[in-house]
């Protein structure tokens, strides 16, 4: 019978997460407001063999093509799980880095407010402390809706913004090619 308890509580805790990645257990499947997502690919972003975050992505239903998370308009969610400490603005400063390698001069003007919004938002946030979470959200009809340790601070229109936002992870320019390849299930 012990030996049937146990079994079961292994099994339990093997369903509960889908990874484990540098100390960060991820969910296989979460609940973004009404829309059921599953845990596409997940890796670690490295900068200077240090380790700064686990990034996660989220999908109604898991693929390997960075052109169909794109194309893809249905809910999403990138989450960042902090592995160290940093001001905010730093994380700010490298997110508008891969935006601007991976979109277009006329991408970035048609955006602009939007990118300004995103960066009135993000500005909330003065520092990451390790252990601490920031979700970046798409949900249909809203829009992005960026939080910091379940805490919503605030939401930008629009798919688009969304979409030239995602490409910081799996456009043609990624942050970390490995991160992308992780994101994407390929890792």
């Amino acid at each position: 019978m012990k030996v049937f308890i146990l079994m079961f509580m292994l099994a339990v805790t093997a369903q509960s997460y889908a990874i484990e990645i540098s100390d960060v257990k991820l969910d296989e499947k979460i609940q973004l407001d009404k829309y059921p997502l599953v845990l596409n690919g997940a890796g670690v972003r490295k900068k200077f063999l240090i380790k700064a975050y686990v990034g996660a992505l989220y999908l109604h239903e898991k693929t390997r093509f960075a052109d169909n998370v794109l194309a893809d308009t249905g809910a999403k969610r990138m989450a960042y799980f902090m592995l160290r400490d940093v001001p905010g603005q730093q994380v700010l400063d490298r997110i508008n880095e891969a935006i601007v390698a991976n979109n277009s001069l006329d991408e970035m003007k048609v955006l602009e407010k939007r990118f300004y919004e995103f960066e009135k938002i993000f500005l909330k946030i003065p520092q990451v402390k390790k252990g601490d979470i920031i979700t970046l959200d798409y949900i249909p009809g809203i829009g992005t809706r960026v939080s910091f340790n379940n805490v919503d601070k605030g939401s930008i229109e629009g798919a688009e913004f969304y979409r030239s936002l995602l490409k910081t992870w799996v456009g043609s320019k990624p942050i970390q090619a490995s991160l992308k390849k992780s994101v994407l299930g390929e890792e």
